[in-house]
């Protein structure tokens, strides 16, 4: 391609510079593969301390085939190979090329066949297909003739290694400017740039690159790094240049970096590349012979396209920053997170890794109890000490809110080796602090191959944990999956149903058991699918109320049982109070008690034909803003009522406090109550308790004369259940009330 203008000029389009300068290693590996004794000295005598391209021969020597491959296994840099065609048996030879080729996959090594039985030549097919460089009968190999066909093959040998050191070394530049995460990128150009001056130059890439750190860019004095480094060098990455131990090495790049010009050596050449704001580096490659003066001309133009290259690198690296990383805790985001879990599939290796996703318990009540910046200082330190445990076998990152997640082998991630990282209190604003923390952890082999489905799973698992306690651990299993995946798809299809109106509410009325009145009833939800088919509350008022929906569901319950107490009270049943369920999601939201009070704005119903009730959890929340929020209710003139009372935490101290003004004992205490088993102690503290307090008591679940008796017994006097009726529509709740009046006239 032409210079004229400002296109990348890449190596292969360049002049190599002459083959007869000596590389690092001065020897050619040569392996010797034949039975006879005799022929492996002759080899060696007529070749020994011979120029090959400006290098000796080094034999190594293989009697069989079994020798010839522990060598091929031990030596990754063998140039040639004399290979015998007939050894222990008459086709050896060929099958060795076979294996070579296709099984080792060495490509690069010139095989040169032999045979001392011209009769067994190879077929013309098998040189081609075998990329057999020559063959010969050993008669014909006189001195001159062996020196001709090896100096050959090293030739092609050489020519090889030099096209893919080019095309490794552009590789590792384009790549370098795709990489996900600055430091990264940055490592993976300077060290395609090292690779591809060295196949310029035609020696091996042994060299290292220097720039000046960002960690100190605004000293006095510029503190320079190095970045990258090939070769023998690869131990000094890292290192300050202030450190290397080699003057030539350190003088070298010092001269160039401040002096901003190439320096050309005999045994080594270090090149300048100018980046605007001061982010110039240099590279020191080893080199035998200095270029000549065209050479160092293309040399000049070719740093002169590097950095304009690299300075595209900085630009990508920053915004890469910025996309991939997390500033509050210095790790990577979420995104860099899945990346690097799809990297790992591409790997091949992703059967040993896992992923462990981190959530700290009850986060958003520490930040409520000491506000948003003690949360964030303790995000910092839990950053910190994970990363300072962890961060040398495993990709950390933060992947949400209070969520981290880390990627390495399954082998490091073990919730024994993890739980000992928070035993140790964290330390914030002067403050001891204990941090419980749930964990949800995936194998990657128990995954789909993409980093989303993957963190997905582990958020499955972490809310697993979550649900068996503080502190606690769950492992994602397909099993889980598919559960998972069920709930899912079952919540979808409620928000559609919902949203279609194939939800409809029933009615079960309440009884007087002493006079047998109807003196109310309570109102549930239900889900009738297109299909036809009846989804239980057990399963769809839970998935409601973890994703939200049961909020507007509330409401809607809530304005269909006030139509009802309405048309109720116009058809002369003004006695008759609609209860309606309050979830702790619904109770919680700031605009519960607003939305409350526009319902009976709009409908103008009369409020005393209106029953909240609430479940001990609700109950057991902040006493301050449960007693608020209750005493405004009642304010409105809307009874409120405990449900499942006893079934969850002790509230007997919480009761006395609570506007309450009836206590609905649970179901599960009257099924205990039968004529085999008359357990009833429950039902009756329960009921002695709400005596004392004034407070009425009604009893659901109630399905035979005897539970209704022995409740009357006790001094509980109301009750529901299937002895008296089961939930009905409210059309068929206004025709059984006429019909249980007729029955039971007052």
């Amino acid at each position: 391609m032409t210079l004229a203008n400002d296109e990348f000029v890449f190596s292969d389009e360049l002049p190599l510079i002459d083959d007869d300068c000596p590389e690092q290693l001065d020897f050619w590996k040569i392996l010797i593969v034949d039975d006879d004794q005799d022929v492996h000295l002759a080899t060696k005598h007529a070749l020994q301390n011979t120029d090959l391209i400006g290098k000796v021969p080094l034999f190594l020597n293989a009697y069989s085939t079994a020798d010839c491959l522990k060598l091929l296994s031990e030596h990754s840099d063998i140039a040639v190979i004399l290979l015998d065609v007939v050894m222990e048996a008459e086709d050896s030879g060929l099958q060795l090329v076979g294996i070579i080729r296709n099984q080792l996959n060495l490509k690069f090594p010139r095989i040169i066949l032999r045979t001392g039985q011209p009769g067994y030549a190879p077929e013309l097919d098998a040189v081609r297909d075998y990329d057999i460089n020559d063959y010969k009968t050993k008669t014909e190999l006189t001195r001159n003739k062996l020196f001709i066909t090896v100096l050959s093959a090293i030739r092609s040998y050489d020519q090889l290694n030099r096209m893919e050191s080019s095309r490794v070394g552009l590789e590792q530049i384009v790549h370098g400017s795709r990489e996900l995460i600055a430091e990264t990128g940055l490592q993976h150009f300077a060290s395609g740039v090292i690779r591809q001056l060295a196949a310029i130059l035609g020696v091996n890439p042994e060299g290292l690159l220097c720039a000046q750190s960002t960690l100190n860019e605004s000293s006095a004095a510029p503190d320079y790094v190095i970045i990258a480094a090939a070769g023998r060098f690869q131990s000094l990455i890292q290192r300050r240049l202030n450190e290397i131990d080699d003057s030539i090495i350190r003088d070298g790049l010092a001269h160039c970096l401040t002096h901003h010009e190439h320096l050309f050596a005999k045994e080594y050449l270090v090149l300048y590349f100018p980046i605007r704001d001061n982010k110039h580096f240099a590279v020191f490659v080893k080199s035998n012979k200095s270029p000549n003066h065209l050479n160092q001309e293309l040399l000049k133009v070719f740093c002169s396209n590097v950095s304009v290259c690299a300075e595209n690198i900085h630009l990508i690296a920053r915004l890469k920053d910025f996309a991939y990383f997390d500033r509050l805790v210095n790790l990577p985001n979420r995104t860099a997170f899945i990346e690097a879990i799809n990297d790992c599939f591409k790997s091949g290796e992703a059967d040993e890794y896992c992923v462990m996703q981190i959530d700290i318990d009850q986060f958003a009540e520490i930040n409520n109890a000491f506000g948003y910046n003690y949360g964030d200082r303790l995000l910092e330190a839990l950053a910190y000490r994970l990363h300072d445990n962890f961060g040398k076998q495993c990709l950390i990152a933060r992947i949400s809110g209070d969520a981290f997640g880390m990627l390495g082998k399954t082998i490091d991630l073990q919730t024994h080796l993890i739980r000992p990282c928070f035993e140790k209190n964290f330390r914030i604003e002067d403050m001891n602090h204990v941090v419980p923390i749930s964990t949800g952890i995936v194998n990657l082999r128990d995954s789909n191959p993409d980093g989303q489905s993957v963190l997905k799973n582990a958020s499955i698992a972490r809310k697993l944990a979550k649900e068996s306690g503080l502190n606690s651990d769950a492992y994602y299993t397909n099993d889980i999956g598919f559960k998972a995946k069920e709930r899912t798809h079952l919540l979808h299809k409620l928000l559609i149903d919902f949203e279609q109106g194939l939800l409809f509410p029933l009615f079960q009325p309440q009884i007087n058991m002493y006079t047998k009145r109807v003196i109310g009833c309570e109102a549930l939800m239900r889900w009738r699918t297109k299909e036809g088919e009846f989804i239980s509350p057990d399963r769809f008022i839970p998935l409601a109320e973890k994703s939200g929906l049961i909020v507007p569901m509330g409401l809607w319950i809530l304005r269909e049982s006030i139509k009802l107490a309405q048309q109720l009270e116009a058809e002369g049943w003004e006695d008759i109070t609609v209860s309606i369920n309050v979830s702790v999601v619904q109770f919680r939201m700031p605009n519960f008690l607003a939305s409350v009070r526009q319902c009976l704005e709009e409908s103008a119903v009369n409020p005393r034909l209106i029953e909240l009730e609430i479940t001990e959890s609700v109950a057991m929340m902040d006493q301050s803003l449960v007693e608020h929020t209750l005493r405004e209710i009642r304010a409105l003139g809307i009874s409120i009522a405990i449900d499942d009372f006893g079934t969850g935490f002790s509230c007997l101290s919480y009761l006395e406090g609570l506007p309450v003004d009836r206590v609905k004992i649970d179901r599960s205490f009257i099924m205990t109550i039968s004529n085999d088993n008359d357990e009833a102690r429950i039902a009756d503290l329960v009921i002695r308790l709400s005596k004392s307090l004034d407070i009425r008591v009604i009893a659901e679940g109630v399905e035979n004369e005897f539970q209704a008796n022995r409740l009357l017994s006790l001094g509980c006097q109301e009750a529901q259940g299937y002895l008296y009726a089961k939930p009905m529509t409210a059309t068929d709740l206004k025709s059984w009330l006429q019909t249980w009046v007729h029955s039971h006239p007052s």
